[in-house]
């Protein structure tokens, strides 16, 4: 069976350059797998107000969501950075959404 795309290519504009780690470690301590790409996601943008007790602060958060797998060799998207727009941003978060069968139908990455 063919699982719908949840991430369609026509809604993937915004030109990102992502940076992953993987959580492995070589015998030097370095990350045992690092991806550097250029890809094409749907990119949502926020901003999160936080109070702190000597003054405010503003964080920019977001998601980027890419069709498909975009790191196959990588069980899971767990650290790197990512620039959109010319600003570097940190990953939080990353997630495989999965199809039933077990492939990959989207991969979404949350940053700071």
């Amino acid at each position: 069976m063919k699982y719908p795309c949840l991430v369609p290519k026509q809604l993937c504009k915004t030109s990102v350059h992502v940076h992953l780690e993987s959580e492995e470690l070589n015998t030097l301590g370095m990350p045992k797998r690092i991806l550097d790409v250029d890809l094409l996601c749907n990119f949502q943008d926020s901003a999160k107000t936080i109070l702190t007790t000597e003054k405010k602060l503003v964080q920019i958060t977001g998601t980027a969501l890419f069709q498909g797998d975009i790191a196959p060799d990588f069980p899971t998207l767990s650290g790197g950075t990512m620039t959109v727009f010319g600003e570097e941003r940190h990953i939080e978060q990353g997630m495989k959404a999965r199809n039933p069968d077990g492939t990959v139908n989207y991969c979404r990455l949350e940053f700071i």
